[in-house]
């Protein structure tokens, strides 16, 4: 079940929503462990036996790692070493087993054709998520930076939280370990979550579904008519398709957990109007960036070392992040690209860029931002090459052709809107009408229903709703 369905809006969360708020506080995380228990099983339900696994083993070894932390550090280490281990154990078997059988299988070793690939075994969805929220927590009680959650029904509603479960943003223990304790539930708190989320569904719905359709369209007509013209439009779809998908399911997901008391943090702060790659990854999936620098990037060292270790510890978190997206070539060859630009960065770009007029190092880092979805979207890299091709006039019939030129001419205006809202423009607009007055706020909230009853109209008419979340 994904946020932007008929089915979540009018029937799962309806319901979920009531019965959260007609039990007293001390309930309301054993509903939360429930309906979210519910709505992971609703495609899959032999997948919440891994999340039930997943809660026991971390609050078992959270329990130890708080209980020795102060008296015995080996203890306690081991403790989070077993954590790290059978979560990663699990993740491995469903998401890499098969990739990396598969290449060693390319080796001439008569045995090694003889291992099965378990090819057939789907992946459960947001699996990468909640792996990683759940060794968040034993790695904090570690490191001090938690409490030992007792109530483990309490822990399995931070595990199996619905609103970012599959899509996050991820959720770290120690940032949500006080709101399970205790939160507030207010009427402007809801409000303000249901703006936040209908403002998620719009750029789901609106922007990132449409600008997929554009994105599937020249895809395929570059394999029978190709332009180069095309093949950078589609390209560029896709782009906005991947951003305003994503972070459109982070506001969803930041807008339910507001609705039910919880604070998540930003996760996407316009990253198309970075001036470098740097900050563009300061911007895009600030949770995933937050998690790989605290817990893999620092622990190695950061760069509070010798320069040469410091490049050593970028390359292995882009090498993780390219792998923790998906297990395929490309998107190893995502990570270690991103890696190239970040280390060039730092040694020395940055300053130039810097010194740059804005306008110059804006198309500089929209320019590497675009290469690298070309590297992300094809897994089947011969296929990517030939796309690039076309992308250069290699293997097209002509710049452009009448009826590709007529797709942009009669999208142009969606590429403007699509354009606008990747800045703070609207989201500025948004505030300064809502601090004017309560005519101005009761405005807004008319026009945050009537895009609920628009989204509603299209997932109605449509069957284009894509989850790209699925490999995660």
């Amino acid at each position: 079940m994904v946020f932007s369905s008929l089915e979540f809006l009018f029937l799962y969360f309806a319901v979920s929503i009531f019965i959260y708020f007609a039990v007293p506080f001390k309930l309301r995380n054993f509903v939360l462990l429930i309906v979210s228990l519910v709505f992971y099983g609703w495609g899959e339900p032999v997948y919440v036996v891994i999340m039930l696994y997943s809660i026991v083993v971390d609050y078992i070894c959270g329990y130890f790692a708080g209980k020795y932390r102060e008296t015995n550090k080996k203890k306690a280490k081991a403790a989070v070493i077993a954590s790290a281990t059978l979560n990663l154990a699990v993740l491995g078997f469903f998401k890499y087993y098969t990739f990396i059988i598969t290449n060693l299988q390319l080796l001439p070793f008569d045995f090694l054709q003889a291992i099965p690939t378990f090819a057939d075994v789907e992946l459960p969805i947001g699996i990468s998520f909640y792996t990683f929220q759940t060794m968040s927590y034993t790695i904090d009680i570690y490191r001090g930076d938690a409490k030992v959650q007792k109530n483990i029904t309490s822990f399995g509603a931070y595990v199996t939280l619905f609103p970012q479960l599959i899509a996050g943003p991820i959720v770290r223990y120690q940032d949500i370990d006080d709101q399970l304790r205790s939160r507030p539930h207010n009427i402007d708190l809801f409000a303000s979550g249901i703006r936040t989320f209908v403002c998620g569904m719009a750029k789901k719905i609106l922007l990132a579904n449409a600008a997929g359709e554009l994105w599937d369209h020249f895809r395929v007509l570059s394999e029978t008519n190709a332009t180069v013209l095309g093949a950078w439009i589609g390209l560029i779809f896709y782009a906005f398709q991947i951003y305003f998908d994503f972070s459109g399911y982070s506001d969803m997901a930041i807008g339910l957990g507001k609705m039910m008391g919880f604070r998540f943090k930003e996760n996407f702060f316009y990253p198309y109007v970075s001036k470098s790659i740097t900050e563009f990854w300061r911007r895009w999936h600030i949770s995933m960036g937050t998690w790989f620098r605290e817990y893999v990037y620092i622990p190695l060292g950061g760069n509070r070392c010798a320069k040469w270790k410091m490049y050593r510890n970028i390359i292995v978190v882009w090498l993780v992040t390219g792998f923790w997206h998906g297990a395929s070539w490309n998107y190893v060859l995502w990570g270690l690209y991103y890696c190239l630009f970040l280390l060039i960065e730092k040694t020395f770009l940055l300053k130039w860029l810097e010194k740059l007029p804005r306008v110059v190092s804006h198309i500089y880092s929209l320019v590497v931002v675009l290469f690298g979805w070309w590297l992300f979207v094809f897994e089947d890299m011969s296929a990517g090459v030939t796309y690039l091709g076309y992308m250069f006039g290699q293997g097209v019939t002509a710049f452009s052709e009448p009826g590709v030129t007529f797709d942009v001419l009669r999208n142009i205006a969606f590429i403007a809107i699509l354009c606008i809202a990747s800045t703070p423009l609207p989201r500025t607009l948004y505030y300064k009408i809502y601090q004017k007055n309560q005519l101005c706020r009761c405005i807004l909230a008319v026009v945050a229903a009537l895009g609920l009853v628009v989204c509603t109209a299209y997932l109605v008419d449509s069957s284009y709703n894509p989850f790209l979340y699925f490999r995660f």
